[in-house]
């Protein structure tokens, strides 16, 4: 059995994405990263998947990104509501080279397993327009990854997968059906009341909400 270092927020989209690669087989080593992010709602969710999925080993790990700012999510700046969701700006939830260092430090334990492999949720169709969810991204920082590693100048191919990166959320929730997933146990809102409910406001709450009801499906976090 192959290792696979996942990254995991406690999200919809991480959660399916390390199911698909406990389905082919991986051995799942799962990485969370506090980086300064305005709530712990997620945090407590990524250790509730983590169980779910019975991965080999999870991993919380902290670089405070809130100590460079730049991003309503790790700042007091207020998070966004009810923006269009089909708009070309990049919006302030955007934090600045998060999947950068989220990779990187995913490529770090990977290369201490002995692994070549990495899975990240990211994807380019149902989202806020983040620059560093797309696919010439994920393409770069492979070749990134084989200049700056010991395996990788020795001749390992270490490979960013990305399996929902061309899937609308819709379709994501439906493959986390299909493998039996419980998303009742994620989290998904930029930002929650003190309690961890969802605003229902953010874009992440209303991707997530137009994609149960696409999917035909009851959001068992809500109920509706």
């Amino acid at each position: 059995m192959a290792d696979a270092v996942v990254l995991l927020s406690g999200g919809l989209d991480s959660y399916t994405a390390a199911a698909i690669a406990r389905g082919e087989g991986y051995r799942l080593f799962a990485l969370t990263v506090r980086y300064g992010q305005r709530h712990a709602h997620e945090l407590q969710a990524a250790r509730v998947v983590a169980a779910a999925l019975g991965v080999a080993r999870h991993l919380e790990i902290d670089v405070d990104l809130s100590a460079f700012g730049g991003s309503s999510l790790t700042s007091t700046a207020p998070v966004p509501k009810d923006r269009p969701l089909d708009g070309t700006e990049i919006p302030s939830t955007y934090v600045p080279a998060r999947n950068t260092v989220f990779l990187a430090l995913a490529l770090a334990w990977a290369e201490t397993l002995g692994a070549d492999d990495v899975f990240i949720g990211v994807n380019a169709l149902d989202y806020s327009g983040y620059p560093d969810c797309r696919p010439e991204f994920l393409g770069a920082f492979e070749r990134l990854a084989a200049l700056a590693t010991a395996r990788g100048v020795s001749g390992a191919a270490f490979r960013v997968h990305a399996p929902l990166l061309n899937l609308t959320k819709r379709e994501i929730i439906r493959r986390g059906v299909t493998l039996g997933l419980d998303y009742g146990l994620t989290h998904s809102c930029y930002d929650p009341d003190p309690a961890g409910r969802p605003c229902g406001r953010c874009d992440s709450c209303r991707l997530r909400a137009l994609g149960f009801a696409q999917a035909g499906v009851v959001d068992p976090l809500l109920g509706r």
